[in-house]
């Protein structure tokens, strides 16, 4: 008697989720297709996207994504709805860069992650740069201290009233903002979730020479062109 074939791990996989979108209903954040938090087609779009680089404070910085589109929309759900089974793409690339700054790095270099916002940390209860880290099996590394800004205005990107400050001023808050410690004749790699300006970045690099440290490289999830 010829019994059934053993079903593949790719069958499987579509049971599995079949069933679990009975009870989980789940659409693709990029193009709404039914049971994938992220369809096979979104996470090609999105594996598509070239990396980059971008100068902070002197220092190279390796960006795994451009902070548009697609990549946007993955990043805040990561960051403001704790979304890990959207995490899996940025993860990936994210990971392999600071694997690879490492690799390129004297031995002994560490990695130093720029820390949330206060606020951001209170929100969140959780530190996207770490899921991110762990699920790309890169180095979680400690965490810059943030110190209270220098006339009582709240410390980091998302801080209140950072939004309505010029550029000048922004750079004048963030000063001063950050403290490295335990890094004194060690060469380190920096690494963020989202550059923008590059102001609190180029604080992270200042922070880090100030305690008697060197950066090598900085690594960040993405970064806004322009």
């Amino acid at each position: 008697m010829i019994g059934t074939p053993p079903a593949s791990s790719r069958d499987r996989g579509a049971a599995l989720r079949a069933v679990v979108g009975i009870f989980l209903p789940v659409d693709c954040v990029g193009c709404g297709a039914p049971d994938r938090a992220l369809c096979a087609s979104c996470r090609t779009h999105v594996a598509a996207r070239p990396p980059g680089v971008r100068l902070v404070a002197g220092v190279r910085t390796d960006v795994a994504f451009a902070y548009e589109g697609l990549v946007r929309t993955l990043v805040l759900e990561v960051k403001l709805r704790a979304r890990v089974d959207l995490a899996g793409p940025l993860a990936h690339r994210f990971g392999a860069l600071v694997r690879r700054a490492l690799a390129e790095a004297p031995d002994g270099t560490v990695v130093l992650r720029v820390p949330p916002s206060r606020r951001g940390a209170r929100r969140r209860g959780f530190d996207p740069v770490v899921l991110l880290l762990r699920r790309g099996r890169a180095p979680v590394g400690s965490a810059l201290v943030r110190s209270t800004v220098r006339g009582g205005r709240s410390g980091g990107r998302d801080g209140s009233g950072q939004k309505e400050l010029t550029a000048t001023e922004r750079v004048a808050a963030t000063v001063g903002t950050l403290r490295a410690e335990g890094v004194a004749g060690r060469t380190v790699v920096l690494v963020d979730d989202v550059v923008t300006t590059g102001v609190t970045l180029a604080e992270a690099v200042r922070a880090v020479r100030a305690a008697g440290g060197t950066v090598l490289r900085c690594v960040a999830v993405a970064s806004v062109d322009g």
